[in-house]
């Protein structure tokens, strides 16, 4: 699943080194589908606060780590990892 299909080509042809707040004033509009909803680029790069981009592989690897919760097919959801420090983690069931 690419969740920036519809946004690759425009960065792609974007000047850089570029601002998040150009690209979110160029692109922001842009809708990403996500497994549990949608949300704009916008929205994601808006969360990255003053960001420069030094070209688009930089601006997609940033969208990409900047979306939300909307994003994780099953939140807490893993069958191998242990918590990390700090969290409980899911109860434990017994089958």
């Amino acid at each position: 699943m690419r969740l920036l299909a519809n946004v690759d080509d425009e960065i792609a042809a974007h000047s850089f080194p570029a601002t998040a707040e150009e690209l979110v004033a160029e692109y922001g509009d842009l809708e990403l589908e996500l497994p549990n909803g949608r949300e704009t680029f916008g929205e994601a790069l808006g969360r990255l606060g003053e960001t420069t981009f030094e070209d688009a592989e930089d601006a997609r690897l940033a969208a990409y780590s900047a979306v939300s919760r909307e994003a994780i097919g099953r939140a807490n959801y893993s069958d191998r990892d242990a918590p990390s420090i700090g969290e409980d983690g899911p109860e434990q069931l017994s089958f």
